[in-house]
């Protein structure tokens, strides 16, 4: 690494543990307190732990296939097919800005501070809430055991848990979660085997819009609401983009994340697709799957039993557990680059910028996460947490796409080693197919989108009353260095 990215931040970064500062008017770079260790083997298992392909599967896939039958298998390909144009448009503005702070860090540089603390605001609560989410799901399927461990305070535990775990170093993180997600894409591959030993269904049910109507029996379902339930699918495969917030963790990043996500995505997508697939084509009854309280334990019990059932619930449990964690680690990071762009009042900044000396983590704020996270679960209902969370990740895609376009103009992603094919049709096509979706989310339930839209927009006042008049030495947001130490 450079001399420059190591150089002295002189008295102004004393200041709230702030990481950077002005000099000549531009801003220096940020200081390398976090450990450069990661290869990029190690960042794609992080990355996939935090999609956590069998979480998507057993807990979010039932709803598109409750929703909308077979046609859940042209749901879930489009939304891979605009999971690629979005990866594109994030490998690039991620290569050209590799900085912990993830989507807000080059929103902010490519389209502006407002946009960019607005989409900061909208993350770090959908990331904490979204916690809540995943981690009410761990005490579902550990009930197989026993049915005390099917409540919400397993839940609470699970989060307390990983952000303990969070605090030791990446590296260490890493191996961990890569063990876990063994053990969940293990689960996903026993759910792929028994659907294509037991083909009973014909291939033209993938294409076949249907739900559950008076009776059980299946009736159509429209266009639209396939449409609408992209964005379901779109938020299974959503998380290849964390690559970035182990940026500055990860050896040769600038040249490497891109490959990150790509990778990322394209395992994510085989992960899911295939065991859909399987299921929609292996299941002995259309009806019995698509009206079931939960299609993926109807067919694991009817194609497995419930040995393996139970065996296979386990294995999710895991999945639950290491997703939390990989998100934990991803929001930790989150709430400490905030800190050190001095986004907080100091006495807020001092402790959440602060990094161990020894695990070279955030460990204050992946904490204060891991608190607020369990608090949530606790008090906030979890119908709640899910309208709040619904619509975060479209107006984060929108942005992200509308970046890596005027990225290339005004050539604020100059820096980027990846360049995406085909510019500019990749992010015009990707942020038209988002607008799209969000269309047809607000003809289906308006709500999550627009409290969506509420959220984002608290982040603009915010940033004009507090840190904009205190633009000298708040929000300088440093370029990442030119070059990286191996």
């Amino acid at each position: 690494m450079s001399d420059e990215f190591t150089a002295d931040l002189g008295a102004a970064a004393q200041v709230a543990g702030a990481k950077s500062r002005p000099v000549d008017g531009e801003a220096v770079k940020y200081a390398q307190d976090l450990s450069r260790s990661l290869t990029f083997r190690e960042n794609v298992l992080i990355t996939l732990s935090a999609v956590t392909p069998a979480s998507s599967v057993f807990i979010i896939m039932p709803s598109v296939i409750n929703g909308i039958g077979g046609a859940s298998a042209i749901a879930f390909g489009v939304a891979a097919i605009v999971g690629v144009l979005v990866a594109f448009c994030y490998a690039e503005l991620s290569s050209a800005f590799p900085i912990t702070g993830g989507e807000y860090a080059f929103v902010a540089r490519v389209l502006g501070k407002p946009a960019g603390f607005a989409l900061f605001g909208l993350t770090l609560v959908g990331g904490i809430l979204i916690l809540g989410v995943i981690a009410s799901g761990a005490g579902t399927y550990l009930g197989v055991l026993s049915s005390s461990l099917n409540a919400s305070w397993v839940g609470i535990v699970v989060i307390v848990a990983t952000a303990i775990i969070a605090c030791f170093g990446i590296k260490a993180n890493a191996w961990v979660t890569g063990a876990f997600l063994l053990i969940e894409v293990a689960a996903l591959v026993v759910l792929a085997l028994l659907g294509f030993v037991n083909v009973t269904q014909p291939v033209s049910v993938l294409w076949e819009a249907t739900t559950s109507g008076p009776g059980g029996v299946l009736v159509g379902a429209s266009a639209g609401l396939v449409v609408s339930f992209t964005a379901t699918a779109l938020f299974a495969y959503n998380g290849y983009g964390t690559a970035v917030y182990y940026a500055e963790e990860t050896k040769q990043a600038r040249s490497t994340i891109g490959r990150a996500i790509l990778w990322s995505l394209a395992i994510t997508v085989a992960a899911e697709f295939i065991p859909l697939v399987a299921v929609l084509l292996g299941t002995p009854s259309m009806e019995r799957l698509v009206g079931a309280a939960d299609p993926m334990t109807y067919f694991m019990e009817a194609r497995g039993g419930t040995v393996l059932n139970t065996i296979v619930s386990l294995g999710i449990a895991v999945a639950i557990i290491n997703a939390v964690l990989a998100i934990m680690l991803q929001m930790g990071r989150l709430l400490y680059s905030s800190a050190r762009d001095r986004t907080w009042p100091d006495w807020l900044n001092r402790p959440l910028a602060h990094v161990h000396p020894r695990f070279k983590t955030p460990i204050a704020a992946t904490l204060v996460v891991g608190a607020i996270g369990a608090l949530c679960l606790w008090l906030v209902p979890f119908d709640v947490l899910l309208v709040i969370t619904g619509g975060n990740l479209l107006v984060t895609y929108l942005l992200v796409g509308v970046a890596a376009f005027v990225g290339r103009i005004n050539r604020t992603t100059a820096r980027a080693d990846y360049r995406m094919p085909l510019w500019p049709v990749v992010p015009i096509v990707m942020v038209l197919a988002t607008i799209v979706i969000i269309y047809e989310n607000i003809v289906a339930d308006w709500v999550p989108v627009a409290v969506t839209g509420a959220l984002f927009a608290i982040g603009f006042p915010y940033y004009f009353l507090y840190l904009r008049p205190r633009s000298h030495d708040r929000w300088t947001l440093p370029n990442p260095a030119d070059e990286e130490r191996p």
